[in-house]
């Protein structure tokens, strides 16, 4: 008899969760969402270190808490480099959020950076004094 018992429970037909009928959406961005960018540049070069200044800069101002900025010198990783296809120097990529959107060159106009990298519309932070 036990063994009619253990064959009628294993014989059992489970039930599949219940879902609900309507798909899932992704909802837009939040402006909470960690800004993600890559920075490559040659070397510490004033050009170089001028535009890392220049993109932490205007990160903190308008980003603050909110970003991750990652830099990547080409002469010491030149594998990255050939991943990202950069051929020139300084470039900035912002990888998330989408859409992709690549820099090449001077990023001291503030003003253009922001507009490119759509944070035209975000106000800076307030600072302390």
């Amino acid at each position: 008899m036990k063994k009619s018992k253990n064959k009628a429970k294993s014989r059992a037909v489970k039930k599949p969760p219940v879902r609900s009928a309507a798909p899932k959406r992704k909802t837009p961005a939040a402006k909470s969402d960690r800004y993600q960018f890559q920075l490559y540049v040659t070397g510490t070069t004033i050009r170089s270190t001028q535009a890392v200044a220049s993109i932490r800069a205007l990160c903190e101002q308008h980003l603050p808490g909110r970003y991750q900025l990652e830099v990547i010198d080409m002469y010491q990783q030149p594998e990255q480099a050939a991943l990202g296809q950069i051929i020139a120097a300084p470039t900035l990529i912002k990888t998330f959020p989408a859409p992709l959107m690549r820099m090449v060159g001077n990023l001291a106009n503030r003003e253009q950076v922001l507009v490119k990298l759509n944070l035209a519309n975000e106000q800076p932070s307030a600072i302390a004094l």
